[in-house]
């Protein structure tokens, strides 16, 4: 794909090692602003471990050594001058497992302004019923704020990690298979979700799923082995690929 002022993000010649083991090889990739990509491919392919470049959440593990370039809005985000508290503002990720903190709804939307020093009641007031609105939870806990999210069911607090995120204006939302652990209507409610909030945010989301994929996503890339092997369009991928390994994981001849 040709880079166009589309282009949100950027990979060229990416490679990520574990030791000496290489986990991504020469990934090049041009991510649309306000599309959906879905990256899929069998477990261990690369998937999440090239979801977590792109917010430098590799960084935290040991051994990790990372080569070629990442551009984001056509800036290095591994550059020394990067603010990764910054970054990750501003490219947020939702993970498998819900992760609410242990603390109230309210406060766990809230934290985000918070430790950005917005401290007024009412700012706070707005910022937490905007983005459970934009996270399509507010009727259902707009009662119970003062509640601990860790109490909601398994849809709801993922909803909730979702308007945490929200709080801080992400431009990037990252989805590790976020509906994989939750049931049907709450996956429908994630979907639904998606949709809506890929008007204003560029969304990448990683999903073993393939009807979800086919289901949500704009745009699909398929890993194996660390490789990018095709990088199109959904209805193209899932219709006519070009790549017979992409064929055949497609048709369930592995995976």
């Amino acid at each position: 794909m040709t880079k166009t002022k589309e282009t949100k993000i950027t990979t060229k010649k990416l490679n990520l090692f574990y030791g000496k083991k290489n986990a991504l090889k020469d990934v090049d990739i041009q991510i649309n602003s306000n599309k959906v990509t879905a990256l899929i491919g069998p477990s261990g392919c690369g998937k999440s471990t090239f979801l977590r470049t792109l917010n430098r959440m590799n960084d935290l593990i040991n051994g990790v050594k990372i080569t070629g370039d990442i551009q984001i809005d056509d800036e290095d985000i591994y550059s020394n001058k990067t603010d990764i508290v910054a970054l990750r503002r501003k490219v947020g990720m939702i993970f498998q497992k819900s992760n609410p903190f242990p603390k109230s709804i309210y406060e766990n939307v809230a934290y985000g302004a918070r430790i950005n020093g917005i401290n007024k009641k009412e700012w706070l007031d707005d910022i937490v019923e905007t983005s459970l609105k934009r996270a399509a939870i507010w009727d259902e806990v707009k009662d119970r704020l003062k509640e601990m999210a860790t109490g909601l069911s398994g849809g709801q607090q993922q909803r909730v990690c979702i308007a945490r995120t929200l709080a801080v204006n992400p431009e990037v939302i990252l989805m590790d298979e976020p509906a994989s652990a939750l049931d049907p209507i709450s996956t429908s409610k994630i979907e639904e979700l998606i949709f809506t909030l890929k008007n204003n945010i560029t969304i990448v989301i990683v999903t073993h799923n393939m009807q979800q994929a086919a289901r949500v996503s704009d745009v699909t890339g398929f890993f194996l082995n660390g490789e990018l092997i095709e990088y199109d369009s959904t209805r193209k991928i899932f219709t006519s690929p070009n790549d017979e390994r992409t064929q055949n994981y497609i048709t369930g001849k592995f995976g």
